[in-house]
């Protein structure tokens, strides 16, 4: 390989760095606003009287498979059972 197409390679590999590290900066931003706007979302819900707490767990829950919730859901009823708290 000659110094020219050493030279080429780093420079490409260079540039590929860059956009991706661009990318992922842009994508930094865009996560900082929608986090941003999540607080938002759940001031106004405070605001409107809503426990934020639950309403996260909530979110948790959703976004599992529902076999996965239930099971989680059994394991919880087992083991306030066997600590008398139900």
């Amino acid at each position: 390989m000659s110094m020219e197409e050493v030279a080429t390679k780093d420079t490409v590999a260079a540039a590929e760095l860059r956009q991706l590290i661009e990318r992922i900066e842009r994508l930094e931003e865009e996560k900082t606003t929608l986090q941003d706007d999540i607080k938002e979302v759940m001031a106004e819900a405070k605001g409107r009287g809503y426990d934020t707490k639950a309403i996260r767990t909530i979110i948790r829950l959703r976004k599992k498979d529902p076999s996965e919730r239930q099971e989680e859901e059994a394991m919880i009823d087992l083991y306030k059972a066997a600590l008398g708290m139900e």
